[in-house]
């Protein structure tokens, strides 16, 4: 036999949660304005405030979710006019990409492009204004790998070639990914600091 056990609080008390309506003994709602003291709006009464308030809601959900930016902005390659920068010492610090060869559109990890160099060292192989080779090290993209990780840099870099794609610098500062070596670019991964 089941015993149903009655709680003082049951009649004329507040719900748990805060709201100002009462229970009568009649089993009655008695609303005093449902403000409720765990969040800070009001609970709507009736069914047309209950769809306006919803409605309303739903319209700032996708407001929030159009002010971000969509993934077909988001650049997968390096295009041109980009800035990239150089993490050799051939004394050249920044280029700005003029081609991508082939007749793309652009580079992506590894291939080679043709640079314009916007800043140099005075004391340095590459001059301001000279146009070389480069292959991009580094991009500031998501990349996918065979095994399903994936790998993104911080920055936009590159290398600096001669005509026989040669490094022209004896140093290649930061890390550089192990794609390199599918490209036929071994001499980079050896005088790279670190392979990602």
């Amino acid at each position: 036999m089941r015993t149903l056990i009655s709680s003082s609080r049951s009649l004329g008390s507040t719900f748990p949660c805060g709201f100002g309506s009462s229970i009568s003994p009649f089993g009655a709602i008695e609303p005093s304005g449902l403000q409720s003291s765990c969040s800070p709006f009001t609970v709507p009464r009736t069914g047309g405030q209950l769809a306006a308030a919803s409605s309303g809601t739903a319209s700032q959900i996708s407001r929030g979710l159009n002010s971000g930016f969509s993934s077909s902005q988001i650049r997968t390659f390096i295009q041109m006019r980009i800035v990239l920068k150089v993490v050799d010492n051939s004394g050249a610090k920044k280029v700005m990409c003029i081609q991508a060869l082939k007749g793309r559109k652009g580079a992506k990890l590894g291939e080679t492009i043709v640079v314009s160099v916007k800043e140099a060292l005075p004391n340095g192989k590459a001059k301001k204004g000279n146009v070389y080779h480069a292959v991009v090290v580094r991009a500031a993209m998501q990349r996918g790998r065979c095994d399903g990780s994936e790998v993104k840099f911080d920055d936009n870099a590159c290398v600096l070639i001669d005509k026989q794609g040669q490094p022209i610098g004896t140093r290649v500062f930061g890390p550089v990914p192990h794609e390199l070596r599918k490209k036929n670019h071994v001499k980079i991964l050896t005088l790279a600091q670190h392979i990602a």
